[in-house]
């Protein structure tokens, strides 16, 4: 028998597993970290102008190239791993450098990634970072020393991570030069493995939390435009049961407003469900750092717990706002469409009565014509049966105002049972 065959997508989905592992750096080092978006439908760019971008800055050093459809690279430039990876709305340059210097943070690291070649890159700047690894000393004072020379103490976050592995830190704030700013202390004998997982998971913190306070600057943006909506909406729930204006006018603005946040909701549906997604991601990448306090200073968890989270609640609270509205203007729509049914309802039953009168009034009329046909019909039929009876009425010496005396009411009888009997049949 032949052997089974694969599903054309086995080994694409298992490879994707492995796409991207996590970089084995030596103590010391420096990370240089980069995250370029496109400010508008991100999720729909080019991507072919992303890879012509990372291509050209392996050109710059003689590289070798990524595959035509890679969404993910890896490779050497200069004294310098670089790491390049394609997400869903934006892309990362992840750039590995052996040794520290001198000076902390120095802006110069960044060179990796030349001006010139940023400047062409399709979309903008969204996350730049530094990542200093450095032994760690045997002294937390010393540690704290250096932070709090390096950092802005008042927003300093730090902590023991990965049951006592690393100390790391970092204050959120961008420097004169642009960048974010965060310090790695090792424990000697720490695997390169462990220390590359615990600065990746640095950079994607810094870069998950960016990308979900995009939703921030949308919530906010649509709120003010809520807060116009609100008003009207609530003005016209509460003149549902007026009768000083007109329904189907009532109904016309209601259906405006619901056809506006059915707008707002197709424009903010895809950024709030990214939100959601980045939100859980940092939550995640937090949590398994395993914080310990060091000297009562504040966490990663509680940094975020303060600053972090308020952002993502406003979040939510404006997706909800939202629903909340747009459910409203629904039920009020639906209200008001009843009321009018039941208006064009009653209007219909009085012109079915009045439709009535008149077919009363038309049938009376028709029974009067009814009565003076048989009363003209009777005149022209007792002169025809006086012509036709005259041989009859001769012999016996009737005048011919006797003979139509004595046909009249026979006639007139003959002539009603006659007309009587067509109704009848028409009925």
């Amino acid at each position: 028998m032949p052997p089974i065959e694969d599903h054309p997508l086995r080994y694409p989905l298992t490879n994707e597993l492995h796409a991207r592992p996590f970089p084995s750096l030596e103590v010391p080092c420096t990370a240089a970290f980069l995250a370029i978006k496109e400010p508008l439908d991100a999720a729909n760019r080019d991507r072919a102008k992303d890879r012509a971008h990372l291509v050209d800055l392996l050109d710059r050093n003689a590289s070798p190239h990524p595959q035509p459809d890679a969404t993910h690279f890896s490779g050497p430039i200069g004294r310098h791993e670089v790491k390049w990876e394609s997400h869903t709305e934006f892309v990362t340059y992840s750039a590995f450098t052996k040794g520290i210097s001198a000076r902390p943070f120095d802006p110069q690291e960044m060179q990796v990634f030349p001006e010139d070649w940023l400047a062409r890159a399709p979309g903008k700047r969204l996350v730049s970072v530094l990542v200093r690894v450095e032994v760690m000393p045997d002294d937390d004072d010393a540690i704290l020393a250096k932070l709090e020379d390096w950092f802005v103490p008042e927003s300093l976050a730090c902590s023991r991570v990965v049951d006592g592995a690393a100390i790391v830190a970092g204050d959120f704030r961008i420097d004169p030069a642009g960048i974010m700013r965060f310090a790695v202390f090792v424990r000697p004998g720490v695997g390169e493995r462990r220390v590359g997982r615990i600065v990746q998971r640095l950079c994607e913190i810094e870069t998950y939390r960016a990308m979900s306070m995009l939703g921030l600057m949308r919530a906010r943006k649509m709120s003010s435009r809520l807060n116009g909506i609100d008003p009207k909406l609530s003005e016209l729930v509460s003149s549902l049961d007026s009768a000083a204006q007109s329904p189907e006018a009532t109904l016309h603005e209601l259906l405006s407003i619901s056809a506006e946040l059915e707008s707002q909701a197709v424009q903010v549906s895809f950024r709030f469900g990214a939100t959601a997604a980045y939100e859980a991601i940092v939550n995640q990448r937090v949590e398994v750092l395993r914080e310990e306090r060091i000297q009562g200073r504040q966490t990663f968890g509680e940094f975020m717990m303060r600053r972090y989270d308020p952002a993502m609640r406003t979040v939510k609270s404006a997706e909800a706002r939202l629903r909340s509205m747009a459910e409203r203007a629904q039920r009020a729509a639906e209200l008001l469409r009843t009321r009018v049914d039941v208006e064009r309802s009653a209007q219909n039953q009085k012109l079915l009565e009045s439709m009535d009168r008149r077919a009363d009034l038309q049938l009376r009329l028709q029974r009067t014509v009814e009565g003076l046909s048989v009363v003209a019909i009777s005149y022209y039929a007792v002169n025809l049966a006086a012509y036709a009876a005259y041989p009859f009425t001769e012999p016996l010496h009737l005048t011919h105002g006797m003979t139509m005396a004595l046909l009249t009411p026979v006639v007139i009888a003959v002539v009603w049972l006659a007309i009587a009997r067509i109704r009848r049949h028409i009925d």
